[in-house]
């Protein structure tokens, strides 16, 4: 169990920290003492969530495109200017849509890729050069997907999250003479407010599919948000490299057709 003061006075930047999973992530570094920075594209829904964040601590934020290599070296010479440093970062920004692969267009596929692959890179590449590289010390966590058996129906973000699973490993070695360690999180169905995106039929598959999973229920943004706690902490000083999987065991026997068949039904 994590102290009180467990990040007291680190500088953590949390992408996609307006809602649901990044909102939690931020909630819960600031509570363990934190000074926490928030980024998402849209300012003004940015703003309503800091000013619910700060309550709970020291919290900034910068509306920031992840896919744009100037928005993202703006908000690290904000940081630079506010902090002087940044010892951890979350990688939650991300979003996709349900599509049978056949029905992808190179537009669709283009943009998941940028945002969930191309879009974590440059926040990677450009926070790294800035703050983790120099100071030979930081700590990355990946929000990334269960996508140990596929992902049908959404077979452009399981390549992209594939992707950053494979650019954790590579990084977790070619940085390790920095000191820097980076994992990912990949969850699996999880109750946040982006289940509410999707259409009701989508929505009853995925009340079917909670009770295959094996421990019953699917993940709240708590349990996510506390295997990044855990990855970003001294306790797993001597973790990097790896994805931990937060699904209650769906990957090991989970019908990952569920969505697949949904979305074949809409076309049939």
């Amino acid at each position: 169990m994590l102290k009180s003061d467990a990040f007291k006075d680190k500088i953590v930047l949390v992408t996609g920290g307006r809602s649901g999973i990044g909102f939690q992530i931020a909630k819960d570094f600031l509570q363990l003492g934190a000074n926490v920075i928030i980024c998402s594209r849209k300012e003004d829904k940015l703003k309503i969530a800091a000013e619910e964040l700060s309550t709970y601590g020291e919290l900034s934020y910068q509306a920031c495109d992840i896919r744009k290599t100037e928005d993202v070296q703006e908000l690290a010479q904000m940081i630079k200017e506010k902090y002087q440093r940044l010892d951890i970062l979350v990688n939650n920004a991300g979003g996709q849509f349900p599509a049978l692969a056949e029905y992808i267009s190179d537009k669709g596929w283009n943009a998941v890729i940028n945002n969930n692959l191309n879009g974590t890179f440059l926040m990677i590449r450009e926070m790294a050069n800035a703050f983790f590289i120099p100071q030979k010390q930081g700590v990355i966590v990946n929000i990334t997907a269960e996508v140990y058996r596929g992902f049908p129906g959404m077979a452009h973000t399981g390549a992209a999250r594939a992707g950053v699973e494979n650019l954790t490993k590579s990084l977790a070695m070619e940085w390790s003479d920095f000191n820097i360690r980076i994992n990912c999180v990949a969850p699996g169905i999880i109750e946040s407010s982006g289940l509410d995106n999707y259409p009701p039929q989508i929505q009853d598959m995925f009340e079917e599919a909670q009770k295959a999973i094996p421990l019953k229920r699917f993940g709240r943004v708590e349990d996510v948000s506390n295997a990044v706690l855990f990855l970003a902490s001294p306790m797993a000083a001597y973790v990097t490299g790896i994805s931990l999987i937060v699904d209650g065991a769906q990957h090991l026997g989970f019908d990952k057709m569920g969505l697949a068949r949904v979305l074949k039904s809409f076309i049939s």
